[in-house]
């Protein structure tokens, strides 16, 4: 698949693989990939039992290749058994997210050993150190994707979690992603109070050029989905920009108004054919998701009903056994 029409998600869930209950449950929430963390949100006494959910999880998940899993940072003894569990396991994820990432070679070092269990996986990269920062152009050429980490980075850096102590490196990895067709992930939202926060970032990423977001709640995820996922007017506008060029002979043409030329009939066909790389790989997963949560539904009413029969029988006969 060429840079230009590589499926990039708009959203990104984190789940911790605290319980299988809980993973189980995000994958009814309409994310382009769901990701099951066993790095911080995972307390290192319960590590071990975190992967154990991981492998049950991935054996029930509904879409392996959009499901991710993010593990501990290389070098430590709980990546090793992060990928232990991985190579392993039944079924592999579509996806692992690498954590505290210094140097491309790590992410090449990665890829290489999981390839030996025959493993091949996207390898998206969290960038949260100074170190990752400074290489970023050589980690997005190496990796499939880039995600802001802004909380560790915000720490290394002794800064508050801000647009303006963040912006550089947003930059960055906005140019270096655009220069290798690597997705770039914006980091989470940690202030759920205020909504209005989040939509401000998606706006500013936008400009940057960003593609997607992390999300660490469910609740989320529809204003992320609403202003990055492909939108159908932004698609037919692309068209016809690509058409009236074409119809210009490759020269400047005048739609709506406005001149369009060349650069802007190249950024059209970027847009039509990454929407349509994004509806192939993710709106189906989104459609069977909703159906699936539809029957969930369903099949817990029934249960609720039959268990409220159940009761209601059991309270029959237990008044009964009294009465005598």
């Amino acid at each position: 698949m060429t840079d230009a029409t590589r499926a990039l998600p708009r959203s990104i869930l984190y789940t911790p693989a605290l319980s299988l209950d809980l993973v189980v449950k995000a994958w009814s929430y309409d994310a382009d990939v769901h990701v099951i963390d066993l790095e911080d949100a995972v307390p290192p006494p319960a590590k071990a039992a975190a992967r154990a959910v991981c492998r049950a999880a991935l054996e029930k998940a509904p879409a392996p290749a959009n499901t991710g899993v993010r593990i501990n940072p290389l070098g430590t003894l709980d990546a090793v058994h992060d990928l232990l569990m991985l190579a392993e396991s039944p079924v592999r994820p579509g996806i692992v997210v690498m954590t505290m990432v210094d140097s491309p070679v790590e992410v090449r070092l990665l890829r290489d050993t999981l390839a030996t269990a025959g493993a091949h996986p996207e390898i998206y990269v969290t960038v949260e150190t100074p170190a990752g920062v400074g290489a970023v152009d050589g980690i997005a050429e190496a990796a499939d994707g880039l995600i802001l980490g802004s909380a560790d980075l915000s720490a290394a850096l002794g800064v508050e979690i801000t647009w303006a102590g963040l912006l550089a490196v947003r930059q960055a990895m906005a140019l270096a992603c655009a220069r290798y067709g690597t997705a770039c992930v914006d980091t989470a939202n940690f202030r759920l109070d205020a909504p209005w926060v989040l939509a401000e970032e998606i706006e500013r990423i936008r400009e940057l050029g960003f593609h997607g977001k992390v999300a660490i709640h469910p609740a989320e995820l529809t204003t992320i989905n609403q202003a990055l996922r492909p939108d159908t007017e932004e698609l037919r506008h692309a068209r016809r920009v690509t058409e009236a060029v074409r119809a210009a002979d490759g020269g400047v043409a005048l739609l709506d108004g406005a001149m369009v030329g060349p650069p802007f009939a190249r950024r059209a066909r970027m847009t039509v054919a990454r929407g349509d790389a994004w509806t192939a790989r993710f709106a189906r997963q989104g459609a069977d998701l909703a159906d699936a949560g539809t029957a969930e539904a369903v099949d817990s009413e029934a249960a609720d009903s039959e268990a409220a029969d159940s009761e209601a029988a059991d309270s029959g006969a237990a008044d009964s056994g009294a009465a005598r």
